[in-house]
């Protein structure tokens, strides 16, 4: 059985392994209300993740291990991530929700953004965090580069909640990066009809603003907020404007 690692002590939370289509996510429901915020990580990460953030956010979460990372089991076959978002779909209508405000950090994003691009039925908006892959840098060598550079300035305990989901992440983590890198979001954005907000950390080197910016200009009506002192981990650690502002954002639906 999954782990309990969100939920306030306290809250009760629903604990499920849902299987579609070959694969598995691991998930943690727990409070209550409309538009609940359903939590994509990003690659090797998990869940757990989103401990600070989900202190200071409201209603109800769904935090999501995605298939072969946190306590998710490994599937037969790497998933892109239009086959990602049409796994959080299914498990969205298997609970009956028409509203989820799908928030994707990293490689959450473009999840997030092809859940809204594909699915507009289960969606009511989107939080984009530090959104990848930036179309001017698309190569695993880029990104690691850019990964490396944030991690030189990042918080102690990014660094160390990042260090262990990566190896909890298993040995394929290469094959998981090149399923990242070959998606093309930009298509996807340009399909997502609902609100969206875009966060990006004033120091973070994998969403430059040049590629946020052009995101927000495929989204209609779509918002850009900018974090100071934050890399790529913003909503990591200390993410109490992040918060914030996704509680905002959300009153406006």
């Amino acid at each position: 059985m999954p782990e309990r690692l969100l939920a306030p002590e306290g809250t009760p939370a629903v604990l499920t392994e849902f299987a579609h289509a070959g694969a598995i996510l691991i998930t943690e429901d727990f409070g209550a209300g409309t538009h609940p915020v359903v939590l994509l990580h990003g690659i090797g990460m998990g869940r757990s993740v989103y401990v600070d953030l989900v202190s200071r956010l409201e209603g109800r979460v769904i935090g999501v291990d995605l298939p072969g990372f946190g306590e998710a089991p490994e599937p037969a076959r790497t998933l892109t991530m239009e086959r990602h978002a049409d796994l959080v779909a299914a498990f969205l209508r298997e609970r009956g929700i028409t509203d989820a405000v799908v928030l994707g950090h990293s490689m959450g994003s473009q999840i997030a953004a092809e859940v809204a691009a594909r699915h507009p039925d289960v969606v009511s908006a989107v939080v984009l965090a530090g959104p990848t892959v930036n179309s001017a840098a698309r190569s695993i060598r880029a990104q690691a580069g850019y990964l490396l550079k944030d991690l030189i300035g990042e918080r102690p305990e990014v660094i160390w909640r990042g260090a262990r989901e990566y190896l909890r992440g298993g040995p394929n983590l290469i094959r998981k990066m090149r399923a990242t890198i070959v998606h093309r979001p930009e298509q996807a954005y340009r399909r997502v009809r609902v609100p969206a907000l875009v966060l990006r950390g004033e120091d973070d080197p994998l969403a430059p603003p040049s590629w946020c910016h052009e995101i927000v200009s495929s989204i209609p009506g779509a918002e850009l907020a900018e974090i100071p002192g934050h890399g790529h981990g913003t909503l990591i650690s200390d993410s109490s404007e992040a918060a914030t502002l996704i509680r905002s954002f959300i009153t406006t639906l």
